[in-house]
């Protein structure tokens, strides 16, 4: 199976750099948005079709299984067709999904829905990746580091909290708020279509063609200890994540005490929220001493979350999600960074690829156990479970930092 690019003779206009940046930009915010617009929308559809925090939870995990999936299937085909037609199927695949779910009429639909979407974010997330640190300003590359970073989690925070406002102030709760996403998509897509490509193959002869294999997963052996002590540390940071964007909306209903459904994207909003400040704030900092304040936000918002399940503390719930996902991403920023340093140039998306698997199966793997908990310790007992365990993870990684690199700023 093979997919080819050809250049495009057309003329059009070209944005300058900084323009064709904000462009992907806004693309790569927009492609991580549409991750979390079903959030706060899940309440309504557990009402209107009858299934619990369980089935919530397996409807998130399709999701994360398939953009795993895809990442592995997909991450180099920006380097072989081009970034703009990665870009573009990427968003017209989640532009698919986002019909699917406009016109969901049970749960097989928010599955196929979740499955399409995962699939459409995978092959974007490196070619948006690689696009925004290639537009970056010749001697700042930090900035396109820092931009592929942020924007995902800018993305995270902003579908949520729109959702939710429009789930609870405006009509059709479950249909506008893909009506709106599916607009700005069809946007989006018109404005990568005028962005240069930036990828070397886009620079010479034909972009070469494309072979679906999987990509090859491979950690150096005198790397594993320090990639087991760093995974111990990224599954700290998406089973957080993981468990605010599939079961946040109804812990906080139940500890905040308010029936708003808005209130369920405002909570993820602010992780997220807290998440970016973080990364803007400390991407200056070398990697272990980011790694360690990472670590210590991590627990210190652990036990101000775990003591609002205890106390039924309201102060102390947002409080812990403020601190919480300021540690969430000064540590997911500093482990990918470490990471990195872990292998030769040469093996690097080897090793990114394992990479991206710990962080998706500790996303996927931690939430849905949770929710199968529900059923039996209810969802605040399994809340409390995962968030013990998380903190297990955070004092493993703290214990095992001197096995890991110092990568250079």
């Amino acid at each position: 199976m093979t997919i080819a690019s050809r250049r495009q003779n057309a003329v059009a206009p070209v944005p300058s750099r900084r323009s064709a940046s904000v462009l992907v930009g806004f693309a790569a915010v927009l492609l991580s948005a549409a991750s979390t617009v079903p959030s706060p929308i899940y309440p309504v559809y557990q009402r209107e079709w009858q299934f619990d925090d369980s089935t919530v939870t397996v409807v998130f995990g399709v999701y994360c299984v398939s953009v795993l999936a895809s990442m592995l299937l997909f991450g180099s085909l920006s380097d072989l067709t081009g970034r703009r037609p990665a870009i573009l199927l990427a968003i017209g695949t989640v532009s698919a999904a986002t019909v699917l779910f406009l016109f969901a009429q049970g749960l097989p639909w928010l599955i196929a829905a979740r499955a399409v979407q995962g699939f459409g974010g995978g092959i974007g997330a490196s070619a948006l990746a690689a696009a925004l640190l290639e537009l970056a300003p010749p001697g700042a590359r930090w900035r396109g580091v820092l931009s592929g970073s942020v924007t995902p989690i800018i993305g995270i925070g902003a579908g949520a909290l729109g959702s939710g406002l429009l789930v609870e102030y405006g009509p059709s709760p479950t249909r506008l708020p893909y009506a709106i996403l599916l607009g700005l998509l069809a946007a989006s897509g018109v404005c990568v279509a005028l962005v240069p490509e930036t990828a070397p193959c886009g620079s010479g002869s034909l972009c070469r063609r494309f072979r679906l294999a999987p990509r090859r997963i491979h950690v150096p052996s005198s790397a594993r200890r320090a990639f087991t002590v760093l995974s111990s540390t990224i599954v700290a940071v998406w089973a957080v994540g993981g468990l605010y964007m599939a079961l946040g909306p109804s812990v906080a209903a139940v500890v905040l005490g308010s029936s708003s459904r808005a209130l369920g994207g405002t909570v993820i909003a602010v992780l997220a929220g807290s998440a970016a400040a973080a990364q803007v704030a400390c991407h200056r900092m070398p990697a272990r001493p980011q790694l360690s304040a990472g670590a210590a936000a991590q627990l210190t918002g652990l036990v101000g979350v775990l003591t609002s399940l205890a106390a039924g503390s309201r102060s102390a719930f947002l409080l812990g999600t403020v601190v919480l996902g300021f540690g969430w991403g000064c540590s997911n920023m500093a482990s990918f960074r470490l990471a990195s340093a872990l292998a030769p140039p040469e093996r690097l998306g080897e090793l990114v690829a394992a990479t991206n698997i710990v962080a998706y199966l500790g996303t996927v793997v931690p939430t849905v156990a949770a929710g199968f908990a529900t059923t039996q310790i209810g969802l605040l007992g399994a809340t409390g479970v995962l968030i013990v365990g998380v903190g297990s993870l955070v004092l493993v990684s703290l214990a095992g930092l001197r096995y890991l690199p110092v990568p250079a700023r």
